[in-house]
């Protein structure tokens, strides 16, 4: 089976498209955060030009994403394409916060939601509150979080699951196990 980088296969267009669409950003408007032309970005969304290394880097910026999420190592075989996202396949994702590990299950950004796998390490926290156009439902895998969802606290633990909508959220792991979360995001903000 050859493995090739996801710049190399149809995914990374679509998956362009949602990022960009989920930020209401045009394609005139990428297009020009990246210095090149609209033409140019249409043909990558839509499969018929590769990008470089260097313009990889640029849009994973332009979109506020890291880069492993647009470059991939291990990719799946043409058969399991859209379906099928194996353990070693999984494309890490976030905005590298220390403590915090992130990979997204679901196999492109092509649908309403996302679903996403999350370590929190022992003694991390977000570094401050967020607030997304999402609705979100996490269930906890194993471990314990401390959760500040709309200002309320809250603790959760294994087997439990949270919902939060819009509200600011925070999280923190003072505990000595790491936890882990598996995620529903809608729509797509990776």
């Amino acid at each position: 089976m050859l493995q090739t980088s996801i710049a190399d296969t149809p995914s990374l267009g679509a998956d362009l498209r949602a990022l960009r669409k989920t930020r209401s950003v045009t394609l005139a408007e990428l297009a020009a955060r990246l210095g090149r032309s609209v033409g140019w970005l249409s043909q990558v969304e839509r499969g018929l030009s590769q990008p470089s290394e260097s313009d990889l880097l640029e849009m994973a910026e332009a979109l506020g994403v890291s880069l492993s999420l647009l470059k991939g190592e291990a990719q799946p075989t043409e058969r399991e394409a859209g379906h099928i996202v194996r353990r070693a396949a999984r494309r890490p994702i976030g905005k590298g916060i220390a403590g915090l590990a992130e990979d997204l299950l679901s196999p492109d950004l092509t649908d309403d939601f996302e679903m996403v796998h999350s370590t929190f390490a022992p003694g991390s926290a977000a570094p401050a509150p967020i607030t997304r156009p999402t609705q979100e439902v996490a269930y906890m895998v194993s471990g314990h979080l401390d959760l500040t969802i709309g200002g309320r606290e809250f603790t959760v633990g294994a087997g439990d699951s949270f919902r939060i909508r819009g509200e600011a959220q925070a999280w923190r792991n003072p505990y000595d196990q790491p936890a882990v979360a598996i995620w529903v995001i809608a729509p797509p903000v990776y």
